[in-house]
Parts: structure tokens; sequence; C-alpha cells
């Protein structure tokens, strides 16, 4: 008797699913500065000013709150930021 992938859920299938986690956490990224862009652009600021002047000292008062915008962009790992952003830079 052949073995066959099986499921988690116990159940045979022949197709295996598989999912690309540096993509999705860089779209969870992106999402994530697109969101803080449009709040800064929102109230007025330059955003991509603001978003180097963050990601250079890490001071929180460089992004705004409206939209929840600093609380988001605190929960992101700067040195991940830094890598996500040099890798779509480079479109490697």
């Amino acid at each position: 008797m052949a073995n066959k992938p099986v499921n988690f859920d116990g159940g045979n299938n022949a197709s295996t699913q598989t999912f690309n986690f540096v993509a999705d956490h860089d779209e969870q990224l992106r999402q994530t500065l697109q969101t803080v862009y449009q709040a800064l652009s929102e109230k007025g600021y330059n955003p991509v000013n603001q978003i180097v002047g963050y990601i250079l000292s890490e001071d929180p008062t460089y992004i705004t709150n409206h939209r929840n915008a600093r609380a988001l962009i605190s929960h992101v790992d700067r040195d991940e930021l830094l890598n996500c952003l040099v890798r779509s830079f480079l479109r490697v």
C-alpha cells in the first residue's frame, strides 16, 4: 500500500497546500506601512520623511496617533522592516 499525503484534518489528499511565509509577512508589513503613510498624509505631514525619521531613530513621536498608526508601527520590528524594504528595492 502506497503512502498518501495526509491533511491536518486526517483526510487523504494528493495535493499539498503550501504558503510563502516571507511573501505573507512582507504583505503584512506593506499594509501596515500603507496605513501609516495614509494617516500621516491625512494629518498634513510628509509621510516619507516621517517614516524615515522613525526608522532611523525608533522614536514613535515621528508617527501620528491618527488611525492608530503609532500603535500599528510599534508592533513592527525595525530590522524586519528594513530587511523587507531592501529586498523590495533590490527586487530580490
